[in-house]
């Protein structure tokens, strides 16, 4: 008997765009829930024009569609619908009236108040409702309904201060991780929330903030920040307090070393055959002294390093139990044994694009079922099938694709 979806019977309003909110409400329906995805009528997400590249490997009519689009949007239905109008908002209320989950990416709180969605009048309506707001700085404090993107979070963060080689400009992180941060931290919180709505039978308002979910993620460095008063010098790829834990190159190339352990360093000089003497000497025995002495801990290890191939020395670290790894291009990163084991490559056939990969689910449970059931929608492609299931007819149908409701 194959297990139950995790989140099945839950049901999700999927009101955001662009990447923080589609990649939460992607988990969702990972889980088995039923997402239902809110797009504008003829336009959709803002993410299905982002290209190229676009895919349309079937020689369907159009460009095709949008690789970063299909990148989040698996396990969902579309339904095209126009906010604006009195007719599209009742069906989005009885959309949100009917839900377990309500998310929107909506910059203004005063949006939502027009749509007669924001948290007080969504939970009068749907006590058991959990309403979720995902935007740049969260609905309170002096930033509160400014516009943003992933690089403002980024920047404001004190991540791009810290990113780069000492000498050089701040640097953008390479994905926009700020949004899929806040989009992880939304996750958690609407997890939360629904444990506590079997407890209580209440829902929940949720406020999201993309600045304060990056923030977080510097924990150990304002941590650092609140003993000495002092801001973090930007260190490229040295680790703060560790050493070695960077990037060597070898005789054909570069090679991770994370020597996060005295013993750690003893096994690493040992398979290096650095000399006992030398491994033991005060200067690099401890951590501390490490990091003190760091550029001769680096002199000495790329000297040994130098002398051999990098596959020559990663199965000499990986015999001494030595946390060491290769740098991939992405394509040798997708093709690693250790990820094609554990099946992390989701494929699913979309009527346009063909086969469609994705990235799966990270955590793997035991029990309750991760299932990837949808590719990723054309646009309103479920619009007919969500409105049915609301109970309207073929002829409310035709009347509100003549009005450009649908």
């Amino acid at each position: 008997m194959n297990p139950k979806p995790l989140l099945d019977g839950i049901r999700v309003i999927d009101m955001t765009e662009a990447l923080a909110g589609p990649y939460c409400t992607m988990y969702l329906g990972d889980m088995g829930a039923d997402v239902i995805k809110i797009e504008r009528v003829g336009q959709g997400d803002q993410t299905r024009g982002w290209g190229p590249p676009f895919v349309n490997a079937l020689g369907v009519p159009g460009r095709g569609e949008s690789a970063y689009f299909m990148s989040t949007n698996r396990n969902k239905r579309s339904l095209a619908l126009d906010i604006t109008t009195s007719d599209g908002r009742a069906i989005l209320h009885r959309l949100v009236d009917g839900a377990d989950i309500f998310i929107n990416n909506l910059p203004r709180f005063s949006s939502l108040e027009k749509l007669g969605l924001d948290p007080d009048a969504a939970l009068a309506r749907n006590p058991r409702l959990i309403h979720i707001c995902i935007t740049s700085f969260g609905h309170t404090g002096p930033r509160a309904g400014q516009p943003g993107y992933d690089i403002l979070s980024q920047g404001m963060s004190g991540l791009m201060s810290l990113t780069g080689e000492p000498d050089g400009e701040p640097m953008r992180y390479p994905v926009p991780i700020s949004d899929m941060t806040v989009g992880l931290y939304a996750l958690i919180g609407i997890l939360a929330a629904l444990y506590e709505r079997e407890r209580t039978g209440k829902g929940q308002a949720i406020d999201a903030s993309i600045l304060e979910s990056q923030m977080a993620w510097l924990t150990n460095l304002a941590g650092s920040y609140f003993a000495t008063g002092k801001n973090p010098p930007r260190l490229g790829n040295i680790h703060p307090t560790i050493t070695p834990y960077q990037p060597f190159p070898t005789a054909d190339g570069w090679i991770i070393i994370a020597g996060g352990t005295d013993r750690i360093w003893v096994r690493l000089c040992d398979a290096l055959g650095i000399p006992a003497e030398v491994r033991d000497d005060p200067r690099y025995a401890t951590n501390p002294q490490r990091n003190i002495n760091r550029a001769e801990v680096q002199a000495l290890l790329i000297g040994r390093l130098k002398t051999a191939s990098k596959d020559y020395w990663l199965e000499k670290l990986r015999e001494a139990d030595v946390p060491s790894g290769p740098i991939y291009l992405l394509d040798e990163a997708l093709v690693e044994p250790q990820t094609a084991a554990r099946d992390f490559i989701v494929e699913l056939e979309h009527p346009v694009a063909g086969l469609v990969r994705s990235l799966g689910f990270p955590p793997h449970m035991r029990e309750g079922a991760i299932t990837y059931r949808r590719p990723p929608p054309t646009l309103g492609q479920h619009t007919t099938e969500v409105l049915a299931e609301l109970g309207y007819g073929a002829a409310d149908l035709a009347r509100l694709a003549e009005a450009g409701v649908i």
